[in-house]
């Protein structure tokens, strides 16, 4: 009886090389790197060919021989991590019996986890290509759903889009992480080291369950910089393997890399090479966002004799939110100094897509106006229909003289220096953290969201808080109430006052 007649003793590369099984799928030559990976994470004999393979991607000169239960795997676009991370899916969830290990009723899941839905499905198509177009594994299939799939051994085999909020409440088998360096980071500041410890905890009653994370490289933060540089090079018994996207992939077009890198560098470095860009870095800290927010602050109302400022980032209602944002500014004596100016964010707005550009601009313009505004900034996008829509609504709209960037570049100050009081907003406080600033070899920076995120609410905040302080300069803001100039105490961000919540003016 051969070896793949039994499942449970067939390999992963027994599985690759059959042409009943896997085989189709890795026909050619170019697979080679890839096999030396399974080989490595399955604690198979390594060919000599493969040997020096893994000591050049994993900086180790030990050849391991157990398997290994966490793998970090950082390779380059088109390396064919999404084929690989759906073999080993697939194999782990139909080549290995994990009955002696779950109760009675109870599914053990193989779950990949995705940064969006689109990327997801490009996983899910590569499980469902092996399952239905393999003779021996369709007859595993029991049930079909919209993201998963259930087969008769008592596994299944989901695929997710990432939140740590979901990842609870299962027995995993495996877990697998796609492109964990790109999470969104809509609700977080931090997600892919929210999402592990979400996910840990599902494979702790299987022995010898599996979690791979696999990705593209990014910046130098966040949970695959940290495992490169705790157990790249070292005979750790977590596995960190790296690649440029041709050792994985000799397939790939060498002029196409030579190109990508001639036309912009440090981007094809980390996109191609793997290497993690030494150009992009956190905006703000998030300790330095939370000091400067006030608790269960959610909205102030209108001060006579304060002048307010506005501030908008127009949408067209298809794919971004449409954002605006109130802001103020005082005068905040400190240790009997000069008095230093303070930016307080009164009000933010948000509409999510999909919705109707007229309405919600008669929205923000009932709200500028409670604040005795005649007239609103923002954003150039769009150009003209934003202009005449706020006109239509009596409200001036001035495009802004400074670009996003500089609106951040011009904040950041204020809020290391805690000259800032922000709304208690989870979202905003999640897109500021999450702002990054790439900085340029002739020193010119820009600021911008994380590719897959969004900036909507920071950058009316932003607007209206540097708006507000610039005002001061220009003799804009009267900081009096009632004929009374307000102290730094009296007025000081009106701590003291309850938020209203959006909609009870």
């Amino acid at each position: 009886m051969s070896r793949l007649s039994k499942p449970n003793s067939a390999t992963i590369l027994d599985a690759c090389h059959d042409p009943k099984l896997f085989g189709p799928w890795f026909d050619g030559g170019t697979w080679d790197a890839w096999f030396a990976f399974f080989a490595t994470v399955f604690g198979l004999e390594l060919t000599e060919e493969w040997s020096q393979i893994f000591r050049a991607c994993t900086g180790r000169t030990e050849i391991p021989t157990e398997a290994f239960t966490e793998v970090w795997c950082s390779c380059g676009r088109r390396a064919g991590k999404s084929l690989a991370a759906a073999t080993l899916a697939v194999f782990l969830a139909c080549f290995r019996n994990y009955n002696a290990y779950l109760k009675p009723g109870e599914t053990g899941v193989v779950i990949l986890v995705a940064p969006d839905r689109r990327q997801s499905k490009v996983l899910l198509r590569y499980i469902m290509g092996f399952l239905r177009n393999v003779p021996f594994l369709k007859k595993l299939i029991v049930n079909e759903r919209a993201e998963s799939v259930d087969l008769a051994n008592g596994i299944a085999i989901e695929v997710a889009t990432a939140s740590h909020k979901t990842s609870r409440g299962f027995t995993a088998v495996a877990v697998i992480v796609d492109e964990a360096a790109f999470l969104p980071t809509d609700e977080s500041s931090e997600p892919d080291t929210e999402l592990l410890v979400a996910l840990r905890p599902t494979l702790a009653t299987i022995p010898n369950a599996l979690l791979l994370v696999i990705s593209s490289p990014y910046a130098r933060r966040g949970e695959l910089w940290k495992a490169f540089c705790k157990h790249f090079g070292k005979n750790s018994r977590v596995l960190f393997w790296k690649a440029a996207s041709r050792t994985m992939n000799p397939s790939l077009p060498e002029q196409l890399v030579k190109d990508e890198l001639e036309r912009d560098e440090a981007s094809a470095r980390a996109e191609y090479l793997a290497e993690f860009r030494s150009d992009v870095e956190r905006l703000v800290r998030q300790e330095v966002v939370d000091a400067c927010v006030v608790s269960s602050r959610f909205e102030l109302p209108q001060v006579a004799d304060v002048q307010y400022a506005a501030f908008c980032d127009p949408s067209g209602g298809s794919s971004d939110s449409m954002t605006v944002g109130i802001a103020h500014s005082f005068g905040r004596a400190k240790n009997g100094g000069p008095a230093m100016q303070v930016a307080v964010l009164d009000a933010l707005r948000e509409v999510r897509p999909p919705f109707s550009p007229d309405e919600t601009v008669a929205e923000f313009c009932k709200l500028i106006r409670s604040y005795g505004l005649s007239e609103v900034h923002g954003d150039r996008y769009a150009g003209q229909w934003v202009v005449e829509l706020f006109s239509k609504n009596g409200i001036k709209y001035r495009h802004s003289e400074k670009t996003r960037s500089e609106l951040y570049l011009e904040l950041l100050p204020m809020l290391n220096s805690a000259r800032v009081e922000l709304l208690d907003e989870n979202h905003l406080r999640v897109q500021l953290c999450g702002l990054e600033r790439r900085v340029s070899p002739i020193g010119k920076d820009t600021v911008d969201h994380p590719r897959g995120s969004h900036d909507d609410l920071a950058n009316a905040a932003a607007g209206a808080l540097v708006l507000a302080v610039s005002g001061i300069s220009q003799g804009m803001v009267h900081v009096s109430c009632g004929g009374k100039s307000l102290t730094a105490d009296k007025f000081s961000g009106n701590r003291g006052w309850t938020g209203l919540g959006r909609g009870a003016r």
